[in-house]
């Protein structure tokens, strides 16, 4: 099975992108800057799919849809965030909601929206923002 939180994991450290961070992470400034470009890149993936998406190309959809989820996930890992936690308490969180219908979000499709039972609580990363508060 594979681990891709692992394999960003090992990619950033083969690229030096790790001791960049090390060595740049006190500057709040700088880090401010650097989580805008991660999340740019992230946005320009999404448009660059749409546009695929638009012309029918199946290849850079998705060549797009796995670029966001590498950006995504390195912005975590790079951030010092463990991935594979936020995962499983987002996870966790979404399979405790129901199955329903939210009549304030249209939905032409017949699935079932995710639906907040009572008692449920939102998934807390706490513990787990990494050098996140460095870059905001």
């Amino acid at each position: 099975m594979t681990d891709w939180a692992h394999d960003i994991h090992m990619m950033h450290h083969k690229f030096g992108v790790k001791d960049w961070f090390e060595k740049n992470k006190d500057d709040k400034d700088l880090m401010k800057k650097y989580l805008k470009f991660r999340l740019d890149m992230c946005q320009e993936e999404v448009t660059e799919t749409f546009d695929a998406m638009n012309a029918g190309d199946s290849e850079e959809i998705v060549d797009g849809l796995i670029d966001m989820c590498v950006f995504a996930i390195g912005t975590l890992d790079v951030f010092g965030v463990d991935a594979n936690e936020a995962w499983n308490r987002v996870y966790q969180a979404n399979m405790a909601k129901e199955p329903g219908v939210k009549e304030e979000r249209p939905n032409p499709w017949g699935l079932p929206d995710l639906m907040k039972p009572e008692g449920w609580t939102s998934p807390t990363h706490e513990g787990n923002h990494g050098d996140f508060p460095n870059a905001v």
